[in-house]
């Protein structure tokens, strides 16, 4: 399980009510920035649930809209009353928005290097877009030796990775052991990604979600 933290930490305990037992490796940090944050944006955007905790709280009322379900759930649980998910990925959420305008300027929050491409196509279809860089994300720099021994050891069978910054982390740790792995992605760019490492088999959610991808270890 290689995404970063908390989201790590609850799709363990996932795979393990499915009966798996996961090894986490988070292969990034993340860590906050301050932003200028409009007073009153017309909409709010998240590509990311690391957002969610940038956003203050006279926002809530502010109709809200979420590239997935896990970031629209955590959205609701922080207090905004109208959240809206794209149930998929950056193309998904741009439809959504592309198709239920709302008058006024988008608050894009995201991380440092997210985001450019979605403002690029919510402008050019006439959609004010502010983006705000509320966090940053760091590749972690060590493979934990216990995770190497057992990659070494061939005792681990899956890696299930949520995006193609993690992939290049991941790479980045010079991992053993990949080509009796699966890669399990979330979406076929990441699956690409994935091609930077020899590994038994690639495969991909049927659809950018956590529900597809689990299925795939079924």
């Amino acid at each position: 399980m290689t995404r970063l933290e908390p989201g790590a930490a609850a799709t363990a305990g996932a795979l393990a009510r499915l009966g798996f037992e996961p090894v986490v490796l988070p292969c990034l940090t993340a860590e906050p920035l301050a932003a200028a944050l409009p007073e009153t944006p017309a909409a709010i955007v998240l590509t990311s649930g690391q957002a969610v905790g940038a956003l203050p709280a006279r926002y809530h009322e502010i109709p809200c809209f979420c590239v997935g379900d896990a970031t629209a759930a955590k959205m609701r649980q922080a207090g905004f009353r109208t959240v809206s998910s794209a149930a998929g990925d950056a193309g998904d959420l741009f439809r959504l928005l592309r198709d239920q305008p709302i008058s006024g300027t988008y608050l894009l929050a995201t991380g440092e290097r997210h985001g450019l491409a979605l403002a690029r196509q919510l402008r050019g279809c006439g959609i004010k877009v502010a983006r705000r860089k509320v966090y940053r994300t760091q590749p972690v720099k060590t493979l934990p030796a216990a995770i190497r021994s057992a990659l070494e050891a061939g005792e681990i069978g899956q890696a299930l990775f949520y995006s193609v910054e993690t992939v290049q982390a991941f790479i980045r740790l010079r991992p053993p052991g990949t080509a009796n792995l699966e890669a399990l992605a979330l979406s076929p760019a990441i699956a690409q990604a994935c091609q930077g490492l020899p590994w038994r088999k690639i495969r991909v959610a049927l659809a950018p979600n956590e529900a597809e991808l689990l299925a795939l270890l079924k």
